[in-house]
């Protein structure tokens, strides 16, 4: 699309994530000042983008809403379509009605659409919402927010460019389980610091039980497991229910060891040289809707939503690993496994 000075954006889901909506971090036990950004703050942070509009079945978000941001608020996401001519569409909604949204925002002619993560809750919808995108030349931008995290990024150069040797091993680990709402974040990461992809991954979940804070429709367990690469190197994941560790990457070299943390990034070369990159305080979201309005201006997007589904598939095929008892799973996916659900939030 041409260059125009200024975008029309909306959100579909003013909760959480979406409306920096509080009282809904509330009953998650989450602060709203904790997350990596939120679609309402990133959208409105925007020199050219205007948040004109949002939906949410919800009266009290749709109020708080509209005292935060000044903008319109419908009942009806579809009404809200219909109603507004907008340039980018935030979905912000729980991933079982993903597909069904973005599917609407394509064929309504929405230019770009910036989904929350998973991108689907089975690899088959993925699949359709991607094609959909694609057949009408529509940004479908997911919200895997490492990828946007300027750290991550210098940390996937030097690791393309050799300066830790070749490749060895990956290990990831992180607490609260959540393999589709929390591994999503962590395996997408890990795809993108070693710039390869999956061929197989062999799993088991964890069956403890762990409530999960968004209510008893999502069972999203955590587990452990083994995924094999390209280039045959190995990635282990530690991530039972009721683990208490920090989050943490580890990018294993010939001539040196990258650790991913919450505190920034170390790395400890072969030569004994020794480095810590603090974190930037950039918000990764902001960076998103920055890159998604320079794709608008005519700039290739930095990500594929392509890689989003690679990652829904990676879950799916550890859920499918551990109903057959831990065997590989190849990647793609085939068959049943394309539409086996993962119910994440």
């Amino acid at each position: 699309m041409a260059e125009r000075e200024r975008y029309r954006a909306g959100i579909i889901g003013l909760g959480f994530i979406g409306g920096a909506d509080q009282v809904s971090g509330d009953a998650l036990g989450q602060k709203v000042e904790d997350l990596g950004g939120t679609h309402l703050r990133a959208l409105s942070n925007h020199p050219r983008v205007d948040l004109v509009a949002g939906s949410s079945r919800d009266s009290g978000r749709r109020e708080r809403f509209t005292q935060r941001s000044g903008a319109k608020a419908y009942s009806d996401w579809a009404e809200m379509l219909k109603a507004e001519q907008l340039d980018i569409v935030s979905v912000a909604t729980y991933a079982n009605v993903h597909a069904e949204i973005v599917l609407a925002c394509a064929a309504a002619g929405v230019p770009a659409i910036y989904c929350e993560k998973p991108i689907a809750q089975t690899a088959a919808a993925a699949m359709e919402m991607l094609e959909a995108c694609r057949q009408r030349n529509v940004l479908l931008a997911i919200n895997h927010n490492r990828r946007f995290e300027l750290n991550h990024r210098r940390l996937r150069d030097l690791i393309s460019d050799g300066g830790l040797g070749s490749v060895t091993s990956v290990s990831a680990q992180w607490s609260a389980g959540r393999l589709g709402n929390v591994g999503t974040h962590m395996f997408d990461a890990v795809l993108m610091l070693t710039s390869r992809r999956a061929k197989a991954v062999s799993g088991c979940l964890d069956r403890a039980g762990k409530p999960d804070c968004r209510g008893p429709a999502f069972q999203d367990p955590g587990g452990w497991g083994m995924i094999r690469l390209q280039d045959e190197v190995m990635v282990t994941f530690d991530a039972a229910d009721y683990a208490n560790v920090p989050p943490s990457i580890v990018v294993n070299g010939l001539e040196g060891i990258a650790r991913v943390g919450s505190n920034g990034v170390d790395l400890n070369l072969a030569d004994g040289r020794q480095e810590h990159w603090e974190g930037t305080g950039e918000q990764p979201m902001d960076r998103a809707v920055a890159e998604i309005v320079s794709s608008l201006d005519g700039a290739a997007f930095s990500y594929e939503a392509e890689l989003a589904v690679h990652t829904l598939e990676i879950i799916a095929g550890i859920h499918a690993s551990h109903h057959r008892n831990g065997v590989f799973v190849d990647l793609p996916l085939a068959g049943d496994d394309r539409d086996l659900v993962v119910n994440s939030g």
